[in-house]
């Protein structure tokens, strides 16, 4: 036997249907499209198209909004942070922010910050440096004889924000 000699049974594996080749293989013609219509020419039909009538998905009431001034915090929650702590990945000595947190892959995301949750137990002593925290889970930290330090924390895109606005300043007073 050789490598170039390999080759499927007989019937293990099924060509494709070639359509519109002649009436003689049954799918000629029209090749399987039916008669005339949007669905027998060329191009994808509409999505949710029903003829000029109103939409179903246009028809039906509208509720909520999607908040644009949201912040976007990643979350961690206690228990999470006190497996870490077990497992070797984190030092309970440190202070934890959001960087020492994410280098533990305990959080995604969350440019505005950190926010802490209260949930699972926690027996280390440990200090936090976070942008936010349930009142459960500071009680929780303070508890296991650790401290909450609330901060704020400024997104990059504010960074950028407020260095072009200096640099205009500068450019200004240098103008002046």
């Amino acid at each position: 036997m050789k490598l170039n000699d390999i080759k499927d049974n007989d019937g293990a594996r099924k060509g494709r249907m070639r359509v519109g080749r002649g009436i003689g293989s049954g799918k000629g013609k029209t090749a399987g499209r039916g008669q005339k219509g949007a669905k027998a020419r060329s191009g994808v039909s509409i999505n949710g198209f029903e003829g000029g009538q109103m939409p179903l998905h246009m028809r039906i009431p509208k509720r909520g909004f999607n908040n644009i001034f949201a912040k976007d915090y990643a979350i961690v929650n206690l228990g999470a942070v006190q497996k870490a702590i077990d497992d070797g990945k984190l030092d309970a000595k440190a202070t934890l922010d959001q960087a020492t947190l994410k280098a533990a892959n305990l959080l995604r995301g969350g440019k505005d910050g950190v926010r802490l949750l209260g949930k699972g137990e926690l027996t280390a002593k440990v200090s936090f440096s976070v942008a936010g925290a349930s009142k459960g889970a500071i009680e929780a930290v303070e508890k296991a004889g650790g401290k909450v330090d609330v901060i704020h924390v400024v997104p990059a895109a504010e960074k950028a924000k407020a260095k072009k606005g200096t640099v205009k300043a500068a450019k200004a007073a240098k103008k002046g």
